[in-house]
């Protein structure tokens, strides 16, 4: 039954590893970078582009109120996503007399797109903060997507699984290691004394 056991955990130790081993690199190395956002110089960028809005879509531009946040017409959205390879489908447009203006969430910066009702035209600037701050975003999880979130999801259960599949092989070969325990109180005690004694609400 031990040979058994050692087997299957073995198994599930290595196929974790092997699945979560970009995600844990991914996340160790932005753990870094968030803890010292400060410290680390940022160099933003910032790009325009510009296009015509066709005149098929212009009335539906003009038939927007002048006034509070609206969502943009469809047509318009495909419009830009053909254009200017954004997703702006659900997202609120200020709009007035004179522009209608929809601020697009991105890691690492954002984007903002301006429609110009009068001139019918239309530009789309990105303002980027670096690729710290892009990888950082990620960590987060902040504007990725629904796609990273689900990486996130099962990047964070295989991590789960090393883990405790790691913890059990430890339970099994610590009587050979008399450094094993020490070790492991140590990793569990570390972040609760740490949280206790030095960080404050």
């Amino acid at each position: 039954m031990r040979a058994f056991w050692l087997r299957q955990l073995h198994s599930w130790h290595w196929i974790s590893a092997a699945l979560s081993l970009a995600g844990m690199l991914l996340f160790a190395v932005t753990g870094l970078t968030l803890n010292h956002a400060s410290s680390l110089p940022a160099s933003p960028s910032r790009q325009e582009r510009q296009a015509d809005v066709p005149a098929r879509l212009q009335a539906a531009l003009q038939a927007l109120p002048a006034g509070g946040d609206q969502p943009v017409p469809p047509a318009l959205v495909h419009w830009a996503a053909d254009t200017f390879a954004i997703d702006i489908a659900g997202l609120p447009a200020e709009v007035d007399a004179d522009e209608v203006f929809v601020t697009v969430p991105r890691p690492g910066g954002e984007g903002t797109l301006r429609l110009d009702r009068a001139k019918a035209s239309a530009s789309y600037t990105v303002t980027s903060r670096g690729w710290v701050a892009y990888f950082n975003d990620l960590h987060k999880g902040r504007h990725a997507g629904q796609v990273w979130f689900w990486f996130i999801d099962c990047m964070a259960a295989s991590c789960i699984v090393f883990t405790l599949t790691g913890f059990a092989l430890l339970w099994m070969h610590g009587r050979a290691q008399p450094s094993t325990w020490p070790l492991t109180g140590l990793s569990l005690l570390a972040p609760v004394l740490i949280a206790l004694l030095f960080v404050h609400g």
